[in-house]
């Protein structure tokens, strides 16, 4: 990859540092929800400029999101019970 490359990935595709509880579980999470912000914000931008129909805008949307709660429940996150802890 060449450095400019990896000055416009890091543009499109922006990640923060995680700053949770460090488990692996939780930073694939963290990825997947970082991801699935940074694609709603494309989808969103394309509507909002006529790019896309409202109607495919909220289809593509439901479906990440349904892709990001199988994520969550697959990684068993937020199922720990208090006994866990």
């Amino acid at each position: 990859m060449q450095p400019h490359q990896n000055d416009l990935n890091k543009f499109l595709y922006p990640h923060s540092s995680y700053r949770g509880q460090v488990k692996p579980e939780n930073l694939l999470f963290n990825a997947n929800l970082q991801e699935f912000a940074q694609k709603v914000s494309y989808i969103a931008n394309l509507e909002t400029s006529g790019k896309l129909s409202p109607e495919e805008a909220y289809s593509q949307i439901k479906i990440l999101w349904k892709r990001l709660k199988m994520s969550k429940k697959e990684l068993k996150i937020g199922s720990q019970t208090l006994l866990d802890k």
